[in-house]
């Protein structure tokens, strides 16, 4: 399991997730993608609005998806749900 996690540099929530994001990545994988650089994975994920945050499983297929900004914990207990 991992996060996939879309923002861009011009997002202001994005700015403010992004450093509870990397604290979340020192505990979980976090694949930081930039819609700007990125948009066909935007685009294979159907992301509308930014931040998202997607959990996906080894092969990339979505479990669940996260809009807006959450808290580092919100992020750690959510995929331990799945670990379990």
């Amino acid at each position: 399991m991992k996060y996939l996690y879309f923002s861009a540099p011009w997002c202001g929530p994005c700015r403010m997730l992004g450093p509870r994001m990397k604290r979340v990545a020192e505990q979980v994988s976090v694949e930081k993608i930039n819609v700007d650089e990125d948009s066909e994975m935007a685009k294979q994920y159907f992301v509308r609005n930014l931040p998202t945050v997607v959990l996906v499983d080894s092969e990339g297929k979505e479990q669940e998806r996260f809009v807006g900004i959450k808290d580092e914990k919100f992020y750690l207990d959510k995929i331990a749900e799945y670990d379990n």
